[in-house]
């Protein structure tokens, strides 16, 4: 199964973080599951290294391309067809990332593990 990770999922795996549910750590680390990593997620972490409030022991790049091969996980590319979606959804969710991904979840036709609650209020499947 294909699925998307939310920023916060994405680093809470990474980390082992008590944060996350062991439902969403079995998914991610099942094999048999194809894990998506958003552009969005990455800019996210990025913005977040550059107000101070998330830092790395090494460059963002470094950090992305090894924990992305070492868990096999793959780049959502960033479509036009996604970007679309986002121009329909209302404002349940006002965080430009996760609109984003709601919308590249939606567009796909991909669950997103997240235990972002207000994701529910958009067609998506989320997982937690």
């Amino acid at each position: 199964m294909r699925l998307l990770l939310d920023t916060h999922t994405f680093l809470w795996f990474l980390l082992n973080d008590a944060q996350l549910t062991e439902t969403a750590r079995s998914l991610i680390a099942d094999s048999g599951n194809d894990i998506e990593i958003s552009p969005a997620s990455i800019w996210e972490i990025a913005i977040k290294i550059s107000l101070g409030k998330y830092a790395l022991t090494e460059p963002l790049e470094a950090f992305m391309e090894r924990e992305m091969t070492a868990n096999g996980f793959r780049l959502l590319a960033l479509e036009i067809k996604h970007i679309s979606v986002v121009t329909t959804l209302p404002f349940h969710h006002r965080d430009p990332f996760d609109r984003l991904l709601v919308a590249q979840a939606i567009a796909e036709q991909i669950p997103i593990i997240s235990g972002d609650q207000m994701l529910d209020a958009y067609p998506v499947q989320r997982l937690w």
